[in-house]
């Protein structure tokens, strides 16, 4: 078994509860990636959250939590949150100043959803707000969401309507801001389940593993459906390992002490046991080219970090990157293993790392 893999048995079969994982936990809460919904009241946000999610109303409607007088989060998913939505007051609001709002979110946030729904022509009050974040944080991601497509049934007005909101916002922002435009409901005309589509492809140009956790996983089998449950689980490991192995040292303890607990939570979750027969199993039917590439990387990322500025900064980001990456694509790759372990099939190596690599890319689609 590759030296690395043996490390993560150690682990699973002798669990420590030390600080490594602890550290990994809070790095990915003080990390989640945060996407702020900016809009005026009734533009549709809660039912944005909803499309994207799945999640009935109820859910949505229950799930933010005040985070400031006037604004609140919604973490997502609630148990192992791998993003938050972040929600201020309605803009335009009598006796509503947003100035403190602005102020306070922009320094939290890493992509805004500017909310305008097509049939209000009046949105000054989210011109002038998207004006003020971008003079002060000129880097953040503004991405425009035209709701309401179905409340303008004619394909003319709803084209002139989107092309009046978009001209203001982009005037406002010194910009072209990509967008795309949506029903009140996915079922509905002119929009619906092809435009969360194109806006989850647009989040994932910005934070990945937004992308990968709102995408519609495909459940034409038994498996993938059996994955789709433990999906968010896997990709809250997958932060936290990227997120610790962005510091020089934590990583070398935490990231192998994650991946191993997320392992072990597959194991229970699969009802199947690792043994030390399962893991050098696992291990060789990922293949040797796979394992080295594991141990080998994951040292060099350690050296990286510790050459004196060059290496904290490039060096420690490209170490997060992998660390997500790899770490998403063993718990896929660990879930396909079991699954075909708990129903007594054998596993064909070439499909385990067809698997791997298949995950591997999707994590890697863009940058951290």
């Amino acid at each position: 078994m590759n030296r690395y893999f043996q490390r993560i048995w150690t682990q699973i079969a002798n669990p420590d509860p030390s600080d490594d994982v602890e550290i990994a936990l809070e790095a990915v809460e003080a990390t989640l990636p945060v996407v702020w919904l900016l809009g005026k009241t009734g533009a549709g946000k809660s039912s944005l959250v909803q499309n994207l999610t799945g999640l009935s109303t109820a859910e949505v409607g229950n799930g933010f939590e005040p985070c400031t007088r006037t604004a609140a989060f919604f973490d997502f998913p609630a148990a192992t949150p791998v993003m938050r939505f972040l929600d201020t007051r309605g803009l335009g609001e009598a006796g509503y100043d947003p100035t403190t709002d602005l102020a306070e979110c922009e320094s939290h946030s890493h992509a805004i959803l500017a909310v305008a729904r097509l049939d209000d022509p009046v949105q000054g009050a989210l011109s002038a707000a998207l004006r003020t974040v971008v003079r002060r944080a000129p880097d953040i991601r503004v991405i425009v969401v035209h709701t309401g497509a179905d409340l303008l049934p004619d394909e003319q007005e709803r084209a002139r309507a989107r092309a009046a909101t978009q001209n203001l916002l982009q005037t406002a922002t010194g910009r072209s801001l990509p967008a795309v435009e949506l029903s009140q409901t996915p079922s509905a005309k002119g929009g619906g389940s092809d435009g969360v589509a194109e806006l989850i492809t647009l989040l994932g140009q910005t934070m990945p593993e937004v992308a990968l956790l709102l995408a519609r996983a495909d459940l034409r089998d038994a498996e993938r459906a059996a994955f789709a449950k433990n999906k968010p689980d896997v990709l809250w490991y997958a932060s936290a390992a990227g997120s610790s192995d962005i510091a020089p040292v934590v990583g070398a303890v935490a990231v192998p002490a994650v991946q191993a607990a997320m392992l072990r939570m597959l194991g229970n979750r699969y009802g199947v046991e690792w043994t030390r027969t399962r893991m050098a199993e696992f291990a060789a039917a990922l293949g040797l080219g796979t394992a080295l590439r594991f141990g080998a990387s994951y040292v060099t990322r350690q050296v990286a970090k510790l050459i004196p500025v060059v290496g904290q900064t490039a060096g420690a980001a490209a170490a997060g990157t992998i660390s997500f990456a790899a770490t998403y694509a063993l718990g896929r790759a660990a879930a396909y293993y079991l699954h075909r372990t708990q129903i007594q099939q054998a596993v064909t190596p070439a499909d385990l790392r067809a698997v791997f690599q298949d995950a591997l890319k999707g994590a890697r689609n863009a940058p951290r």
